[in-house]
Parts: structure tokens; C-alpha cells; sequence
């Protein structure tokens, strides 16, 4: 997904002077570690029908591949910076990267998709630890704002760049070997994480409370919501109802808790609540047509795993260019420009893909995804500012991570209530689907715009 910025808690170190070439090797373990965690929410997809075809499970099967990840990372990534502070960055990366790359052995070498999946949620823990620890990392590295702002950037290139390559690497290597390539693959990346690392000064730890009752009902919560749309029936009901009774013992547990893993007084301001949704639409369009286009082209135009990871690289190719972009426009004009430009541009995109039809040749439909996702490539970077502009500095780092685990989660149950749709049929689902998508960016495009308006009304 187009990378917004994913803030912590300002970590303490044990020195504040930067080190040189350490600093370099801390900023190259750090990206290492992000574009690790980055790929896996891309590679897999390509990689999906090969997988049901080497372990079954059908449509379900394949949607939990990807969402136990997603779910994982996305509900626990509202503790991970606490606990990155508690544990120390450097300690909690060399924790998070170690889990992640057993686990990615664990994923290639899964006998069975029960055993895939369960390792892919291991995964996503891991991955939530990661993506904290990693920032935190850099800040440490680079005391000096000007310097810092520099690697950051460098930092958010790096993931821009892993979620770009990640259908073509996944389509290369299942094509070329096999799907269990694709997790074998960062076993050395991963070691070189670690080996990274070592140059890196210790993090010295802080105390930061933990809201582990509001992390539980979190976790049960979604969990439940999206077994409910992906498997449907009276199982799905009974998920339903349990998603819905941990929701409400959530926000119960949160308003009474001193320290709360999700605020809940952020979402009072309007503005906090326009960049959530926008985020969550955002992601079930990006998420969900990468999903079901891969999908497309693999299952219903019966193309190789990597003429469809190729056909992606139009679309992904121009994510961090278009991120940029962004940032300058919103220098410029301000955030809302980008950020209503994106969405309108990434409705049009959507129902131009209502074209889409069994003979329309592969490279018409590549361009097609195109305005979809340049457009919330556009809008990403001007609803963080927008969010980050909306709070005070301090309360910063849990704003972001609310937005991220939001974009996050909706990414997953995007490609959970998608996959069900496709599943009834792919040409009817295809244009269901395409159509949830378009009414969500369209609906937080005109909320968009009334908040744009409202105060020159007054």
C-alpha cells in the first residue's frame, strides 16, 4: 500500500551523537526490515493460485493466506510502539526480525494450508513489531532533524519500492521455482537485518504502559469480523455476533483505561475522522483490486503467475513517484488538494475497470488499474498530514498507528468481502466489488469536500 508516515513514541537512546557509517548501516538494517514486512503483503497475492493448486482450501482458504497476516499485523501494531519504548528499539527490531524470518521458513515449508496460515499470522506479529521498532531505529540515528527528515524519507522510499516489487518478485519466483520461493527468499534478507544491526548502539528502555485488555478485545474483535465475511453461513453469524460483543467490550474498556491503546477522544475531531475513513476506503480499493485482478489474470484469462506480477508493474511502478508528488503538491496547495485530486482520480479509475470483461486484453486492463492506484497513491501522504496536522505533537504517534492498523485491517477484510464476492461468480463479483470500491472513495471524497467548504460557509 502507498506509504503514509508511521510514527512512534520518541525513543530515548544511550547516546545522542550520531556515528558515522553506523548511522548508514542502521538506516540500511532499518529499510531492510520495512521492505521485508512490505513485500509479504504483496508477494503472496501473485503467488495464490499456485498455492491452492499445491495445498487447496478453495476460495476461503486463499483469502486467509493473506488476511491472517494482515489481521495480525494491523491489530497488534496498536501495542508494538509501547512496547518497542519498554523493550528498547534496537532489542525489539532484533526480536521482530528473528520471529519473522523463522516464521517465513516456517511458511515455505508448511505441509499443509492450516500450517501456512498459521505461520503467516506469526508473521504479521512479527511484522507489527518491525514497523515501530524500524522508525525508531532511524530517529536514534539521526539526531539532527534535517538529517533525520533525509533518512525518513529514504526509509519510506525503501517500503514505496518493496510494495512495488512485490507482484513481479512473487510472479518470478513462484514461475521460475516455486510459491514456497517467495517466503525462502527473506531468510537471507532477514540475516542481513540482523547482521546490520549489530553496528547499531544499544536503545536504552522507558516505561510505556500497555493496554493489554484493550488489545485482547482488538484482536477478538476483528478477528471474528472477518471470519464472518469470509466464511459466511451460521458459523458467520455466531463470528458476527462475537465481532460485535468484543467491539462493544472494547470501547467499554477503553474509555475507562488511564492509558488506551486506541484513544478514543482522537476521533472527536473531525478531521481525525475524515483521514481514518479515507485510509480505510483507500485500502479496500488497493488492496482488494490487487487481489482480485491477480485473481483475473491468473484464474480467468489463464496468464502465468508472472505475466500477472508484470502486468501489476505499471500500477506499482508509479507509487513512490506519485508519493512525491504528493508531498509537493501538498507543500504547495495544501494537503486537501492531493487528497480530493487522489480520490476522485481513484473513483474514475474504478469504474473505468467496468470495461473489464474475459476478452479484454491483459495490457488494457494494466493500464486501466493505473488512475486507481496513482490516485490513492495521492491521497495517502495528504491524509496522514492531515491527521497529523489534526493532533497535538504529543499524541502524534498513537494517531498515526491508529491510522495504519485501520488501513491495514480494512485492507484485510477489503480482500475478505471481495474474495467472497468473486467466489459466486467472477464476472458478477468482479463488478460488485468494483463497485463497494468506488462507493467508499466517493463517499469520504464528498465528506472531503464539505470539510473543505465548511469554513468559508461560516
Amino acid at each position: 500500500m502507498p506509504n503514509g508516515r508511521t510514527l512512534t513514541t520518541p525513543q530515548l537512546t544511550s547516546g545522542n551523537k550520531e556515528t558515522g557509517p553506523a548511522a548508514g548501516l542502521t538506516l540500511v538494517a532499518a529499510i531492510l526490515g520495512t521492505a521485508l514486512i512490505t513485500l509479504d503483503s504483496t508477494i503472496v497475492t501473485v503467488a495464490l493460485p499456485a498455492i491452492g493448486s499445491s495445498l487447496g482450501g478453495g476460495m476461503s482458504g486463499l483469502q486467509w493466506v493473506v488476511d491472517s497476516y494482515t489481521l495480525a499485523l494491523a491489530a497488534l501494531m496498536l501495542s508494538t510502539g509501547a512496547f518497542a519504548d519498554r523493550a528498547g528499539a534496537s532489542r525489539a527490531y532484533a526480536l521482530g526480525i528473528t520471529v519473522f524470518t523463522l516464521a517465513s521458513a516456517a511458511c515455505g515449508l508448511a505441509p499443509g494450508l492450516a500450517a501456512l496460515i498459521g505461520a503467516r499470522t506469526v508473521q504479521g506479529a512479527a511484522a507489527a513489531v518491525v514497523l515501530p521498532a524500524s522508525l525508531a531505529l532511524v530517529r536514534q540515528a539521526y539526531p539532527d532533524p534535517a538529517r533525520r527528515g533525509r533518512a525518513v524519507a529514504t526509509w519510506a522510499a525503501g517500503s514505496s519500492t518493496a510494495l512495488a516489487l512485490g507482484p513481479v518478485a512473487g510472479g518470478v519466483l513462484t514461475t521460475w521455482w516455486d510459491w514456497r520461493a517467495i517466503f525462502f527468499v527473506n531468510l537471507p534478507l532477514g540475516v542481513a537485518a540482523l547482521v546490520l544491526l549489530v553496528r547499531a548502539p544499544r536503545s536504552a528502555r522507558r516505561p510505556a504502559p500497555l493496554d493489554l485488555p484493550g488489545q485482547a478485545t482488538a484482536v477478538l474483535a476483528l478477528t471474528a469480523l472477518t471470519f464472518a465475511v469470509i466464511e459466511g453461513g451460521t458459523a458467520g453469524l455466531v463470528a458476527g455476533a462475537v465481532a460485535v460483543a468484543a467491539a462493544v467490550a472494547f470501547v467499554r474498556i477503553e474509555t475507562r483505561r488511564p492509558h488506551p491503546v486506541v484513544p478514543l477522544g482522537l476521533f472527536r475531531d473531525r478531521a481525525v475522522r475524515l483521514a481514518v475513513a479515507t485510509g480505510a476506503a483507500s485500502s479496500v480499493a488497493f488492496y482488494g483490486m490487487v487481489f482480485v485482478f491477480s485473481l483475473f489474470f491468473q484464474r480467468v484469462q489463464g496468464r502465468s503467475a508472472l505475466a500477472a506480477g508484470l502486468l501489476f508493474l505499471p500500477m506499482t511502478g508509479l507509487i513512490a513517484v506519485t508519493n512525491v508528488l504528493a508531498g509537493r503538491l501538498a507543500g504547495r496547495y495544501g494537503a486537501r488538494v492531493p487528497l480530493l485530486a487522489g480520490q476522485a482520480l481513484a473513483v474514475a479509475g474504478l469504474l473505468a475497470l467496468f470495461t473489464v470483461d474475459t476478452g479484454t486484453p491483459a495490457a488494457v486492463v494494466a493500464v486501466l488499474l493505473v488512475p486507481m492506484a496513482v490516485g490513492v497513491a495521492l491521497a495517502i501522504p495528504a491524509l496522514t498530514t492531515v491527521l497529523l496536522d489534526a493532533v497535538p505533537a504529543e499524541r502524534a504517534g498513537v494517531a498515526a498507528g491508529v491510522l495504519n492498523a485501520a488501513r491495514q485491517v480494512s485492507g484485510g477484510l477489503g480482500i475478505a468481502v471481495f474474495g467472497s464476492l468473486v467466489g459466486g461468480g467472477f464476472a458478477v463479483g468482479l463488478r460488485a466489488s468494483l463497485a463497494v470500491a468506488a462507493a467508499l472513495l466517493a463517499v469520504t471524497f464528498l465528506l472531503g469536500c464539505r470539510r473543505v467548504t465548511a469554513p468559508a460557509a461560516g
